[in-house]
């Protein structure tokens, strides 16, 4: 496709969501320099300083704050003009803008966004991978327009739409005694080295709910923010950990790890759909958010 003209507007507001004049240009296809003279011409005509250089990361002046607000409801109008003129394409072109955590992302996304991109091939998901409050964030600052969490929470300007209920598996090293069950019991659990997600998580409180409920006891000696650390931890034998099920699948296929049935009810991993209230999608995220609901649930 041919490149677009670059918006002025965008140009600041990413530089100014982002905080980086670096990152701004690179969302824009600008080189850096091209950025940073970019943004001198226009403090020079607004005769006002825009960004306070003297901080790392970067900080709007009020002045800038100000301009920010101005650009990024500038661009959202135009983003929905635009919408409103691609719905009248019969083929369906422009970009699609998902954030997801890592074990969805590293683990799923992939494979969907090279599906897609297959069947539309003049349509782009652009793909990142944040931690669950960076996603929620990015969906309400106009980051992204599909937001990929788990144990979703109630958002005042975000609708979460659910999508994928996973199940929780016991996972171990080979050698661990436990994995030579054919399923796990609650009461098995007690008292074991864990590795485990961080305590700031949200899967990490269903977890520690769970244990509670159950009255059991575990031995929490490794926290990680992310599944592959802890699928490593487990496999040179530093504990034993909770996994959703598709995360390991692979890996117990190959025979490096072992997943096991956990004996509990409603011991899942639910997963939803973010987007910001009232957003206009354009039809490439409308037809995408379509796709990731047709998708199989398990």
């Amino acid at each position: 496709m041919p490149s677009a003209p670059v918006s002025p507007f965008k140009v600041f507001r990413d530089i100014a969501q982002t905080s980086s004049i670096s990152r701004g240009a690179e969302l824009n296809g600008l080189s850096q320099s091209a950025a940073s003279q970019f943004l001198k011409q226009l403090e020079t005509q607004l005769q006002v300083d825009l960004l306070d250089r003297t901080t790392r990361p970067l900080k709007l002046t009020s002045a800038g704050r100000l301009y920010y607000e101005a650009c990024r409801d500038i661009v959202r109008r135009h983003e929905e003009v635009e919408s409103e003129i691609d719905s009248l394409k019969v083929e369906l072109v422009g970009s699609v803008r998902v954030a997801s955590i890592y074990s969805i992302g590293l683990y799923e996304m992939a494979r969907m966004k090279e599906q897609f991109e297959k069947a539309h091939p003049q349509a782009d998901v652009h793909l990142e991978y944040m931690r669950p409050d960076k996603v929620v964030r990015a969906v309400l600052d106009d980051q992204a327009d599909l937001g990929l969490i788990s144990y979703p929470s109630p958002y005042r300007n975000i609708k979460a739409i659910p999508w994928k209920v996973e199940t929780m598996v016991l996972v171990c090293h080979p050698s661990h005694p436990l994995s030579k069950k054919k399923s796990i019991h609650p009461e098995d659990l007690a008292e074991q080295d864990f590795v485990s997600f961080d305590p700031d998580l949200s899967i990490r409180k269903a977890m520690e709910r769970f244990f509670r409920d159950h009255g059991i006891h575990r031995n929490v000696v490794l926290e990680f923010d992310n599944i592959q650390m802890i699928k490593e931890a487990v496999s040179i034998g530093s504990g034993i950990s909770i996994l959703p099920e598709p995360t390991v699948r692979q890996e117990a296929a190959e025979g490096r790890l072992i997943a096991l049935p956990i004996e509990a009810e409603d011991f899942v991993r639910p997963i939803s759909i973010l987007h910001r209230r009232g957003k206009a999608f354009s039809p490439a995220v409308a037809e995408f958010l379509k796709f990731l609901q047709e998708q199989p649930k398990d």
